[in-house]
Formats: C-alpha cells, structure tokens, sequence
C-alpha cells in the first residue's frame, strides 16, 4: 500500500466519470454493461445528495448510486428495470419515502480499507437527515452459482446469515445491519452469478418520523423531575397542598416533562388517627386520597407538567389497596396500582394487591409505573417493555437500607434487561407520631441501561440519601432506539421466544383514559 494517501468521501460529480469507469471495470471483472456518461449525468442532476464516492488521492476507490423512490408504487415485487425506469431514473421522486441503491462497488485495490463501509454510513447518514423510512435495494448473490445445485436461493441465503457459506456482496450488506426481505426472480437479466436472482435487502431508519405531522410530535429528550420527599408533621391537607405545590412549581420552572413522588408520600396525614390500630388508621387516611387526586390533576394543567402522584391508599368494595394516579398535562388521568403486597403490609394493614398491569399513554410516549416492592418482580417490567414503554417510574418507601438496595438494585436490572430508562423516588425523615411509618431511607435516581452511549456505571443522576431534594435528569430516548437496534447486546431482541414468554392473564385487564 502507498505512503501519504489521501482518502475522501465526496458526492459524486461528472468530472469523475472517467475514473469511475477505470473502477467499475476493475469491479465488475468480465462485465460489459458499465454506466454510459448520460446515466452518471441523469442521476446528479435528478439527485446529487445521492451520488457518493470514495476518492483515494483522486482517484475512485468505490461508489454508492441512489434514487429516492415512493416505495408503495413498487412494493416488494419489482425488477431492476422496473424500478429504474429503465435506467432512465425517472422513478426517482423528491416526495417519495424510501432511499433506493442503484449501485454499489469497490476497486479490489482498495479493498480492506473500509471503503465500502464509508460509503454505507454515508447513506445511512443521508437517510437520517432526509427523513427517510429505509434504505432497500436488490443484493446481487455473486457466489450463489457455485452452490446452486445444492441450494435454493432461499437456502443459500439461510446458509450467508448463519455464516456457513460467504458472499461477498450479501454478507458484507448483513454485517452493515441489512436484514433480508425476500427472494426476487429475474431481477437483473444478464447477472449469470446470481442466476438473476437478487436478495431484497433493507436498512430501517430508526428516527424517521411521518412528516404529515406539525404540531405534538414525540419528545427524543425527556426531562424528569423527582421528589425526594421529607416526611415531616404535617397538621393539615392545605399545609400539605402548600408542600406539594412547592415542589411542582420548582420543576416546573426548570420545564420538566414529568414529576414524580414517592410511596405514600402523604402518611404524615395519618398522625391524627395516631389513637387507632395501624389497619384502622390507614383506612382513616383513604379519605383524602381523593382530593389529593383533585389537587394533583389541577395542578397538571395549572403547571403544564404531567405529575406521577406516587401512591396513597385507597378502599374499593371494602378492599384497601395501594393506588396513584397518571395526572397529564391535558387534564386526563390514570391509575395504577401497586400489585405485590410485602408481609408487613398485609399484616399490619390488611392491604390487598391490584390487578391491573398496564402501560400508559403521554406526550411523552409510553410509560409505566411499579410501585415499590413490584419492581422486584422481573415480569412486570418485562409486559410494560412488550408494550413499548421507554420510561419506567417506581415510587418507593423503605424504611432501611436493606430495602433501599433492593429497590435499586432490581430497578437497575430492569433498565438492562428492558432497554429502557428507571425513574426512582422516595422518602426521607422520621414521624414518631405514626405507628408503622416511623423511619425512612431513601436515595432518588435516574438508572439507564449499561452500554457506550450511557453512564458505565448505569446511573444518569443520583440524589444526596436521606436529604429533602428534587432530582432533575435528562434522558434521550433515540439512545434507546440505538441500543435496542446497535446495542453491544440487544436484551429485547436475543430472546429465546422459542423456548419461554411471559404474557398477562386475562383477569390483569388494562386501563382506561379517563
């Protein structure tokens, strides 16, 4: 290999015809259709931004030729001609949704250098910034007529996926995460390797995003707001309005997305029915979780934040539950219920588990929320992933340490093994005056999924423990997106279906807006 090359990506311009020609030669050994002057010429004209080389000291290492195509015209059975225009390239539409490759090669001089990854990035590039859906185009299969006596197209190419046979055209394009759609017959006349036959491969732009739409699009940075909440003596229900309203005011200034509270945030409300059994108490308690609702739902619109309420207990046909609200923005709500009832619970309280498991709806895109204890539970982060949830929030009440760390530690494992984001928030301080809620711990965070493009450690931001705070986070969900498609390991993706699942039972119905 020469000293002091020079290697650069460049649209492709007429000035290079010439040496194209000397590569595409070199590229296509044995070929006699090459591109005439008056096909590179139509293409930059109709599409420059489409038209890529790699030049090595001027001279061109490889290309990449493209059209932008409305897809549903074509569908998934077409020719090359078809889709062409007959090489006249008049298919190509500025208003169409699919990025289109005409051509792809590489000089062999200059192969190992990356020049055709260079090329494949640029388009992926191009189609980002272009909005488009996808890139597509018909992979010629150059080595399947070595093995087409053995193999049908539809084997062969079975065998390039599991790497048991190599071509060098699809095998290349699967390793820059192509995957293959079908088989297509007779798709370049004259392709004696192929046969005429073509893989139908596609690239999925991850960020597209319908362009009919102007107003309300989805959010890709989300801001949370987390409320490390003091448990303090609270005598009244407008003295504990006046906190709350402290808190969602201060995000809100900062134009948080969402506010979270903790796990029975409002037990300070019960040290005036301190004279009853700990069961009784509680149940005295239910009364203002509905206007606290009220409060909240205000509050949404009033501040224009979408508020997690954290949870409060509730009494329903004679049942006491563990229930908190969705408050968005627009006025409307949801509740959720904590599912799992820990011993104490139920011991010293009587409370019953919900049966609702269930993702919600936002401006936001879709989220979640697991009380406390039902984030150790691994099923129920895995159902709200299947149904596309991005942002989980976990309110949480522990009162040791040893509790904390379970909530932790779990909530981290499910922003791994989910690809998404973990949002925690709890409660600090003592009341001495409430039995069975004395004494608090608490850490408040942010917990991503482990891989480059988060914290090595998975925790995007951290609360002081035991200290009365807020906790404000930025979390970027087009990272997910990368994870879940690029990631080093891809959770979602690599399980064994085949072998388990975790579904809901009918009795766990959904929601509904309201």
């Amino acid at each position: 290999m020469q000293d002091n090359l020079i290697i650069t990506l460049e649209n492709l311009k007429l000035k290079n015809y010439r040496s194209l020609i000397s590569s595409m030669k070199k590229a296509y050994a044995g070929w006699d259709d090459l591109w005439e002057e008056k096909h590179i010429k139509s293409l930059i004209d109709k599409f420059p931004e489409g038209q890529l080389c790699v030049l090595v000291n001027g001279k061109v290492a490889g290309c990449a030729l493209s059209i932008i195509v409305d897809y549903s015209e074509y569908g998934d059975n077409h020719t090359y001609q078809q889709i062409t225009g007959e090489e006249t390239f008049n298919t190509h539409d500025d208003e169409g949704d699919v990025l289109y490759g005409i051509d792809v090669f590489v000089h062999p001089e200059f192969r190992g250098m990356r020049v055709g990854r260079r090329l494949y990035d640029a388009r992926k590039d191009l189609v980002e910034q272009l909005n488009l859906k996808s890139i597509i185009a018909g992979g010629r299969l150059p080595s399947y007529s070595k093995y087409s006596e053995k193999y049908t197209p539809k084997q062969y190419i079975q065998k390039v996926i599991a790497k048991e046979v190599f071509d060098e055209t699809l095998s290349f394009q699967l390793s820059n995460d192509f995957h293959v759609k079908k088989v297509l017959k007779g798709y370049l006349p004259g392709d004696k390797q192929s046969l005429e036959f073509a893989a139908l491969i596609e690239w999925n732009n991850i960020y597209f995003e319908p362009s009919d739409k102007y107003v309300n699009l989805p959010k890709t940075i989300i801001r949370l707001g987390l409320v490390q909440w003091q448990m303090r003596p609270t005598p009244s229900l407008k003295t504990m309005q006046e906190q709350i309203e402290f808190f969602i005011d201060v995000l809100s200034g900062y134009k948080c997305d969402f506010i979270l509270f903790p796990e029975l945030f409002n037990a300070p409300l019960m040290a005036e029915f301190n004279h009853l059994d700990e069961a009784s108490a509680i149940r005295e308690l239910a009364k203002y979780t509905e206007p606290l609702r009220e409060i909240f739902q205000e509050y949404a619109i009033n501040y224009n934040v979408n508020i997690i309420t954290g949870s409060m207990p509730v009494i329903s046909r004679g049942k006491l539950y563990n229930r908190g609200f969705l408050c968005r923005r627009d006025g409307t709500f949801e509740t959720y219920e904590k599912i799992h009832m820990t011993p104490a619970e139920v011991s010293a309280w009587g409370m019953s588990g919900g049966k609702k498991i269930e993702a919600f709806d936002t401006d936001c895109g879709k989220i979640g929320v697991l009380i406390c204890y039902d984030v150790e539970f691994p099923e129920m982060g895995r159902l709200l992933a299947d149904d596309g949830v991005k942002l989980l929030f976990v309110p949480f009440l522990t009162d040791t340490q040893n509790g904390y760390m379970r909530v932790r530690h779990c909530a981290q494992a499910r922003a791994i093994e989910n690809e998404c984001y973990v949002a925690i928030a709890g409660s600090v301080g003592n009341l001495p005056k409430v039995n069975n809620m004395d004494i608090q711990f608490a850490q408040s965070g942010v917990f991503t999924p482990s891989d480059f493009a988060f914290p090595t450690n998975g925790v995007k931001a951290e609360a002081t423990p035991n200290t009365e705070m807020t906790l404000i986070a930025d979390v970027d969900v087009n990272l997910l997106k990368e994870l879940h498609t690029y990631g080093s390991v891809r959770n979602l993706n690599d399980r064994r279906k085949d072998l388990y699942s975790v579904k809901r039972n009918k009795r766990a119905g959904a929601g509904r807006k309201i």
